[in-house]
């Protein structure tokens, strides 16, 4: 872990050692702020919940989290610094997750400073924490997952543009995977086992029940399995990847 926690603060240094981390937290806040109070009509509700905060997190993140994963390999593949990071004393898989979790802290940090959100809600009301809570804990595990989404596309291209828009399209396919046109798609041609299958990927699913406040362990073992099968191949990857 020693490895790991050193790549991980090398690497969310650099975020900060640039206007990049200031911008996107910024742009986070500021989207977050407008969707919760203007789009989702937050005072005109009059309901002391988060329910219109965390609806429109999947769709920040779709655009947001790739930006943020898309330099995690690229950069490194199209600088030639990949090789100089491999020399060091460390496997593959401890850079990987060193990487990984920098960025996801980085994530979660934009998501933390959304706390006034919170106290606003808490003084004009009484909410029920419990699910506000729950809320905060499957947004930044959904983060992890679109993070290692990113993660991986991004060690299979040097452009770092290219990784983004392919990130993107995956995320929102996981996304829409739960919902009735893909789900009418697939209806006509297949069985109802992988009907279910289907259905069973969208990130939307899983994420709706947790802010609900209902702690189903499928749905953390879904975020936690998703995370862990991209990182596994993201490690395949980069083995591959490093000496091109």
């Amino acid at each position: 872990m020693t490895a790991v926690i050193a790549i991980s603060k090398r690497e969310l240094a650099s975020y900060f050692s640039t206007p990049l981390a200031y911008v996107f937290i910024v742009i986070f806040l500021a989207l977050a702020g407008a969707m919760t109070f203007y789009f989702g009509g937050f005072y005109e509700r009059g309901q002391a919940d988060l329910q219109t905060f965390f609806a429109f997190h999947p769709w920040l993140y779709l655009f947001l989290v790739p930006a943020i994963g898309m330099r995690l390999w690229a950069e490194e593949r199209k600088t030639g610094t990949i090789e100089l990071l491999m020399t060091l004393p460390l496997s593959t898989t401890q850079a990987v997750l060193g990487k990984f979790l920098a960025a996801w802290i980085f994530a979660g940090i934009a998501l933390a400073l959304t706390f006034p959100v919170w106290i606003t809600v808490n003084y004009l009301g009484a909410p029920d924490n419990g699910v506000i809570f729950a809320g905060y804990v499957g947004s930044f595990l959904m983060a992890g997952a679109f993070l290692s989404i990113g993660s991986f596309v991004s060690a299979l291209t040097r452009n770092q543009v290219i990784a983004f828009v392919i990130a993107a399209a995956a995320c929102f396919l996981f996304m829409m995977s739960g919902l009735e046109p893909v789900q009418s798609a697939v209806r006509g041609w297949t069985s109802s086992f992988v009907i279910d299958l289907v259905a069973s990927l969208s990130f939307l699913t899983h994420f709706d029940a947790i802010t609900q406040g209902v702690f189903d362990l499928r749905d953390f073992i879904y975020m936690a399995a998703t995370i862990g099968v991209f990182l596994f191949a993201n490690v395949v990857i980069v083995d591959l990847k490093k000496g091109s």
